[in-house]
Order: structure tokens, then sequence, then C-alpha cells
């Protein structure tokens, strides 16, 4: 196959569940690309070119710029394998970034929280032996304070207000860090060692195969480990003492062939955290096992999945929404991508009808947060069950 015949290929293994709105199209004008040169290192190890991405609603543009630069965006499950094959793809960066949602009787007072914050903020804490400090102030990273009304039967009983925590260990373990090699190639001199990389059409690819991956994995499910154990720590600074309800990771490797990129991996009665903007309630949600095959044949996925061979993923692909999702106002939609010299650029339609716009970069566009509608979406296609609605109180962004 030639590259535009490689790009198409990969565009059919990308099933889309997004909204149609400019977040999701400049994601879906991305990722062929990402897809494209995971399949290229399929049938350089000589696999099967199979690699399939599985969109959640809240399917939009990462603002990792070199996942982005790797063609990759957010929202939603990439397999490559079924588990069993020793492959890693590194070019997704897993951070094991996730969200804590504790548990508590009263309402904080808002000028002690500060302080405590700000406390936290100057010092740092230890977590098996290893040094962590305070992160939650970056990009969207935050801590929210909620009330808290049952809407549904949960294993947990709810207390009356809630915050969440939100969070990653990229500063701890994406370099070179007291344990060795970290988790991302182009930071990590000891990965770089490791890795395996290859020249396509798309791009360097970078991997990791036999007990390169399996080292790897490991790495990532402690790293992943020490993330909810710093949340949790964190926590408690702020918090005191809270009843923890949920804290997992929407971001990170599920297995040595399959990683959420920006949702949820749902399991058994977990609990887990839908957040929208600030202004509006976020969610606690259950999984639904997903894709149900009523959903898959009303997104019209059903033949192509089959010719595919992959309608399997589809009814395992178990993914909840953990956000809203950047979205663009001032974009209309994407009509065309634009290459030069490796180097992509999208042209994109405006909103005010006055020509188009020319973008490379994208995580420094004005954004919003998208609002309820990706909620709706969730319900539409049979991923989720509220349990709880969660009224924003106050927002806490040092």
């Amino acid at each position: 196959m030639n590259k535009e015949e490689m790009l198409k290929n990969a565009k059919k293994h990308c099933f889309f569940i997004g909204l149609n709105d400019s977040g999701a199209e400049l994601c879906k004008a991305n990722m062929p690309y990402g897809m494209a040169g995971i399949h290229y290192v399929q049938s350089y190890l000589g696999l099967k070119e199979n690699a399939t991405f599985i969109s959640s609603p809240d399917l939009t543009i990462t603002k990792g710029v070199e996942r982005w630069r790797s063609g990759f965006g957010y929202g939603g499950k990439i397999s490559w394998g079924e588990g069993d094959e020793e492959l890693v793809i590194l070019d997704m960066q897993p951070d094991a970034c996730g969200m804590l949602v504790g548990g508590l009787q009263e309402l904080p007072g808002i000028d002690g929280l500060i302080q405590r914050a700000h406390e936290a903020e100057a010092g740092s804490i230890k977590i098996d032996g290893i040094e962590s400090r305070w992160n939650f102030s970056r990009c969207n990273h935050f801590i929210d304070v909620f009330d808290v009304q049952s809407l549904a039967q949960s294993e947990i009983d709810l207390p009356p207000y809630a915050f969440i925590v939100h969070g990653s260990i990229v500063d701890e373990f994406g370099d070179d860090n007291k344990l060795g090699f970290g988790l991302h190639y182009n930071t990590s001199k000891l990965l770089g060692e490791m890795v395996e990389h290859i020249d396509t059409p798309f791009g360097r690819r970078h991997f990791l195969t036999g007990s390169q991956a399996r080292n790897y994995f490991e790495r990532y499910q402690y790293a992943e480990d020490f993330s909810k154990k710093k949340r949790r720590a964190f926590a408690e600074l702020l918090f005191g003492e809270f009843t923890e309800i949920s804290n997992e990771n929407h971001q990170g490797l599920i297995n040595m062939n399959e990683m959420i990129l920006g949702c949820h991996y749902s399991k058994d009665e977990t609990l887990f955290p839908l957040t929208l903007r600030a202004d509006l309630p976020a969610y606690l949600v259950r999984g639904i096992p997903n894709l149900s095959p009523e959903s898959i044949e009303f997104l019209g996925f059903e033949k192509r999945a089959k010719r595919l061979g992959v309608y399997e993923r589809l009814l395992k692909a178990n993914i909840i929404p953990h956000g809203g999702g950047y979205v663009f106002p001032h974009i209309l939609g994407v009509n065309r991508t634009i290459e030069v010299k490796g180097k992509r650029y999208f042209e994109v339609e405006m909103q005010n009808d006055r020509g188009t716009e020319i973008i490379a970069k994208v995580n420094d566009l004005p954004f919003e947060y998208r609002g309820r509608m990706v909620v709706l979406r969730s319900l539409e296609v049979g991923l989720i069950e509220i349990v709880a609605k969660l009224t924003p109180q106050y927002v806490l962004k040092i």
C-alpha cells in the first residue's frame, strides 16, 4: 500500500462515537496518522495490521505536543493486540493521569483549604521513598468541591459532600528516576537506550518488544499504583479524613497491547467521575458493558468491524468518558490536512464565515470545555448509568 492507502486503511480502523464538533473533528483528522504508524510497526514485526481506536464521547485533541505530533488525540482506547503480545507502543506517552473522588461529611472552609493547598504546593512528600511534589495546578489538573445528590443505588453510602483531585505522575516517572528508566522515550535517557524505533511514512515510531516490553509494563503498573497513592496522600493533606469513592486513572496502559487516552476503562461496579465545565454539575457514573451489539449496529460499525475482524474489540471496549473535553468555539470544522515534510497543518473553517485558518499547534488554541452533550451521548450509546449528581460549590486551581 502507498501512503494514502495506508491512511485510508487506518481510518477504517477508527471507530468514532464522539460529537461532531471542532474538538472531535480535529482529533478525527489527526488519529489516522497515529494508527497508520502503529499498523506500520505491526507489519514490520510480522503481525497483522489490525490496531484499532475506539473513541469515547469526549473525543478531542491532546495538549501533549509529542503525542499530537505522533498522530494521536484524546478520548478513547487504542488496541494493537489482545493483551498477550509482548509489544508496547510508546508514542502515546502514558502518564497514569487520573482522578480521586473523596467523600466528606462537612463542607470544608475555603480559607483553610487554600492555606493547606499553599503549604502542600510549597513542600513535598515521600511515597515508597520517592519524593513527590504537588502538580495539581498544571494544565487542567484541579481540585473541585461538590454537593452530592444520589440518583441510583450504590454499594457505597454516598456522603453529602465530595471533592475531586486530578493529577498524574509525569514529574516522578516521565524522566529517569530512582527506579531507573522513565515512561517517556523523549525525556528518559535510559528508556531511549532501550527503545526500538522505525521510520515510517508518518514519522518515527517507538516501541519495545520481548522482555523489554514486559519490564516497561511492570514499571508502568508501579507508576499507576504510585499515581493513586499520590492523589490519596495529597487529598489527606488537604481534606484530612475522607471516604474514598473512586481513584482511577484515565490515561495509561491496560496491558501491553492496549491503552486508554483520556477515558475510563470500566470494570465491575466501580464508580467513575465524569467532569464537565466548572459551572456545570459533574457526575458519578457506573459503566455498562459496552459496546452492545445494538449500539454497534446503531452507530453503523457492525459491517465494517466484522469485515476487519475487530468486532470483538468493540464488544469489549468498556469505555467511559472522563470529562467534557476541549472544544474550540471559533472553529466550525476541518476542511483538509496539508503535509509539508512530515509536518501536518490543518485547514479549518471559521465560525464567523470569514475565511479559513491554518493551524499546526493545537495546544495553545483558545478553548472551552464541553457541557452536558457528552453525558447525553454516553447515555444514548449505552455506556453509563448515572449514580450521583455533583453540584459544584467551588473550584481550587492554584
